[in-house]
């Protein structure tokens, strides 16, 4: 079973994080180094003239070693989160709840909820140079949150009453009632154009990788078990 964990988790993991790390270099890259011009104070807006918002930026893989660690990187993280979602599927399989590519698909949902919806609903990605609140009470709120809503999709799932139903949506809820960390003021030299269109674009990375990597984690689940088999 632990080897069928392990096969199924690294060849999604790779599958999806290399997909997304393409996406990423191509999407969001982007915009984080536009915001970084801002941040060094090599552009400024609202000053005496108007500046362009399209500055020529280094292109994908423009900066091979800066790119090919981001690849190798999301790789890694994406095979830890799908370490995470096999060993889940491996218990809900055991409760006797099929695992294949489509139903994977409704656990990559389910992921994408979990780690990035239900924290950026109150603390939303962030391009660098933006005010923002001690890093060690985010990252207290936001591992809080993702467990919280870990635990309610579980719930929402495989709980099958009204009473789970009700603790699933109280969970949801509850972090954001007590509120994320939040700066004292707000300032910053990034335009807000920018910090929205990157909180547009992480969001919808994210849903596509979480999509891919359930698809994937499943795929490969079902296939060893297939291969087990023979």
């Amino acid at each position: 079973m632990f080897s069928r964990v392990l096969t199924s988790a690294l060849f999604a993991g790779a599958a999806a994080g290399l997909s997304i790390a393409l996406l990423q270099l191509l999407f969001v890259q982007p915009v984080l180094l536009h915001a970084e011009l801002y941040e060094s104070g090599e552009l400024v807006h609202f000053g005496g003239e108007a500046v362009t918002a399209h500055p020529d930026l280094p292109g994908i893989f423009a900066e091979p070693v800066r790119d090919g660690l981001s690849i190798v990187f999301t790789m890694l993280t994406y095979t830890g989160y799908a370490l995470v979602m096999v060993a889940l599927m491996s218990i809900a399989e055991g409760m006797g709840h099929a695992v294949t590519a489509r139903t994977g698909i409704l656990w990559g949902l389910a992921g994408f909820v979990t780690f990035h919806l239900a924290p950026g609903f109150t603390l939303a990605p962030e391009v660098p140079g933006v005010a923002a609140a001690d890093v060690v009470d985010r990252q207290i709120w936001w591992t809080a949150t993702v467990a919280a809503a870990g635990i309610a999709m579980w719930l929402l799932a495989f709980g099958g009453n009204l009473v789970s139903y009700a603790i699933a949506a109280m969970l949801l809820m509850l972090p954001h009632l007590i509120g994320a960390p939040e700066p004292e003021t707000f300032t910053g030299p990034v335009p807000t154009e920018i910090g929205a269109l990157f909180a547009a674009r992480a969001f919808g990375i994210g849903l596509a990788a979480w999509a891919l990597l359930g698809c994937f984690a499943g795929h490969f689940w079902q296939a060893e078990a297939k291969q087990a088999e023979a």
